[in-house]
């Protein structure tokens, strides 16, 4: 008798060929067997100590979320319905090249402090780690020794690696500190992280030049990982910014994951077969590429990222201090909303599309659900008093909302064959982006049922084997015989994101069962008690 037998589902295999109904069944954490049309065919039924009736229900691999920010959230939240109950059972964190690992103390205090809006503070939390090792082993213990809700995985934060190494300074880092950068890479690579990631238009990632990003690629490279930036531009430049990354990896060897993939503001509207050409003529020409996205028009990030670069230089601190100087809070001013800061893609900032998330000080939660333009017309003063207000008094922690992405462009992009599933999702703030809790069943529900978009088999390709192989898993992201029972039975005919713009942290609606090393975190759709997520280290080359 083996552990669990599931009857009767339509296995959609997660290979994008078509689906089959079989009995699969489940022992020691791994699918043991698969047997097709076992109804039908009248043999001999495996059985089990358990049986599931999967009828009406679609079988799945797990979905992967290639860009998630739970770094904190799996180590402050045992529950994490958040990404459990969309069926995700793998999340790779340490994004857009800021993160918690490898660390000093000075670094982790600049760290938790630049990503507050990210992630919290942390006040609730033991960093009792400063490498990366240490950290893949924290989320392994996870909640008393017992795990977390989900597997994850960890890139190696650049611009943190940056900051231990160099500081916050806009200057080419010495022969010595880029040495020091690989050896950090090189480091946090050996004890388990997937790749390296970077936030070329956050502090102090963005200070790297493509001559020492190439050097720390070529690093990567030579440990089989993978390099995900968060570009230069995702506006005015956006294209270029994609092509330099493109340039850059491939000299460096280096297979390039590009991070929520889109063409935003006006500049882009209609813009993306441009960008899709652009990496059909690298693939032809024999790069690795692979790319996320979320699947909905909005972006979403901290109010202090849009800032200019120079008003970031030097950490935190300073910026704090640039805000509170008239003379450089009007520069600051003139750059976001003239020239078109770095950190805003170039664009001048239009405060009407900047909405207000979440913020950290109570006292200050009547600005969340407005845009910043309406908050300042409430209290009779110009958008950018407003805005400076509240990065002061909430020291930098806002979260916002960017309404600045276009329907066609992310539909476009989704159908690309090397296209995989990122939620991008900040759990922070009263009000966050109903991405975080519900990208996963929005493409199942919205672009599969309702548009026809992907089909169901093609869709679960790009949220669980292709991001797999981008990881190199060779054991997760397809239902087979022997690979790890990371599983998901959904109801393809109401599998839908309960989440709204209105109502964030609503949960999904047709996931009622999600299974992680072949026990259920979710099961006939409540949360259960079940801690069976580990870290995920990199397969060796």
């Amino acid at each position: 008798m083996e552990d669990l037998v599931i009857r009767d589902a339509d296995v959609v295999d997660g290979s994008g060929a078509p689906a089959y109904r079989a009995d699969v069944v489940v022992n020691d954490g791994r699918i043991v067997s698969i047997v097709q049309e076992a109804a039908a065919a009248g043999c001999q039924r495996p059985g089990a100590v358990r049986e599931l009736d999967a009828e009406g229900l679609v079988l799945s691999p797990g979905f992967i979320d290639m860009h998630a920010h739970s770094d904190l959230a799996l180590l402050r939240d045992p529950d994490h319905s958040a990404k459990a109950a969309q069926g995700v059972t793998l999340e790779v964190i340490g994004q857009d090249g800021l993160s918690y690992a490898p660390v000093d103390d000075r670094t982790l205090a600049e760290v938790r402090r630049a990503i507050t809006g990210w992630n919290g503070y942390g006040d609730d939390i033991d960093f009792d780690w400063r490498s990366v090792g240490e950290y893949l082993d924290r989320l392994d213990r996870g909640f008393d020794g017992r795990g977390i809700a989900v597997n994850a995985a960890y890139l190696i934060p650049q611009g943190t690696v940056r900051a231990l190494a160099v500081g916050w300074e806009d200057r080419a880092a010495t022969p010595e500190e880029l040495d020091r950068m690989r050896q950090l890479v090189a480091e946090g690579l050996e004890q388990g992280a997937v790749g390296m990631s970077s936030g070329l238009t956050y502090t102090p990632g963005m200070y790297a030049k493509d001559a020492e990003l190439t050097e720390l690629c070529r690093v990567v490279a030579a440990y089989g990982g993978y390099y995900c930036p968060h570009h230069r531009s995702y506006g005015a430049g956006a294209l270029e910014a994609y092509e330099e990354m493109v340039a850059l990896t491939r000299e460096a060897g280096c297979p390039l994951h590009l991070a929520h993939a889109t063409m935003n503001f006006g500049v882009n509207k209609g813009r993306a077969p441009e960008l899709l050409s652009l990496l059909d003529e690298a693939l032809a020409a024999g790069a690795d590429i692979s790319l996320d996205t979320y699947p909905y028009t909005p972006g979403s990030t901290t109010l202090a990222a849009l800032l200019p670069s120079w008003a970031s230089e030097g950490g935190p601190q300073e910026i704090l201090r640039r805000l509170t100087g008239e003379e450089s809070a009007e520069r600051i001013r003139y750059d976001l909303e003239v020239t078109g800061a770095d950190g805003c893609h170039g664009v001048p900032v239009e405060w009407d599309t900047i909405e207000i998330s979440g913020v950290t000080d109570p006292a200050l939660g009547g600005y969340v659900g407005r845009t910043v333009e309406d908050s300042a017309a409430l209290r009779g003063e110009a958008p950018w008093v407003t805005a400076r207000r509240l990065l002061v008094e909430d020291r930098l922690s806002p979260t916002i909302l960017q309404h600045v992405g276009h329907e066609e462009n992310v539909q476009a992009i989704m159908r690309h064959p090397v296209h995989t599933g990122g939620s991008d999702g900040i759990l922070q703030g009263a009000k966050p982006h109903p991405r975080a809790y519900g990208t996963f069943p929005h493409y199942l529900g919205r672009y599969v049922r309702e548009l026809g978009v992907l089909s169901l088999e093609e869709c679960v390709a790009h949220l669980t084997s292709r991001p797999a192989a981008r990881l190199r898993l060779p054991d997760r992201g397809l239902v087979r015989e022997g690979y790890r029972a990371d599983l998901v039975l959904f109801d393809p005919a109401t599998v839908a994101a309960g989440s709204t713009f209105e109502q964030p942290r609503t949960l999904p609606t047709g996931i009622p069962h999600v299974l992680v090393d072949g026990r259920f975190v979710i099961e006939d759709g409540r949360r259960t008690d079940v801690l069976a997520g580990r870290a995920v280290r990199r397969t060796p080359v």
